[in-house]
């Protein structure tokens, strides 16, 4: 999927196609994790689809939940989803930096004529 060392520099119109997708991954694996953090919420902790979905949202970006919970069952599910989202933000971190970084770090491979020829 990305340049090699040797190979030339992807065009900007490339870049660009592989940003959207890379996005597109990205925003498929939110949208998978937060159905499934709203499917648990509701299941073991009895909140209603948008406490559930709030509460979800929350935990997937870090801030913490927002509902009390009153079962053993939803703790240990709100524990378990709040690894995974950990997991989760990291992952997409790092895929929506991947083609940015190696853009620029490709640029530092590039011969002086290379640059010339991009003008």
């Amino acid at each position: 999927m990305l340049e090699k060392r040797h190979q030339r520099l992807a065009s900007r119109g490339r870049f660009l196609r592989r940003m959207a997708a890379t996005v597109a991954i990205a925003m498929a694996t939110a949208g998978t994790a937060l159905a499934i953090g709203t499917a648990g919420y509701h299941h073991f902790a009895g909140f209603g689809w948008v406490d559930s979905l709030l509460n979800a949202s929350m935990i997937l970006t870090g801030m913490g939940p927002v509902g009390t919970l009153a079962t053993t069952q939803a703790k240990l599910f709100a524990s378990a989803y709040a690894l995974f989202s950990g997991l989760i933000f990291l992952s997409l971190i790092l895929t929506l930096l991947t083609p940015v970084v190696h853009r620029v770090l490709h640029t530092f491979h590039l011969d002086e004529e290379d640059l010339k020829n991009r003008r």
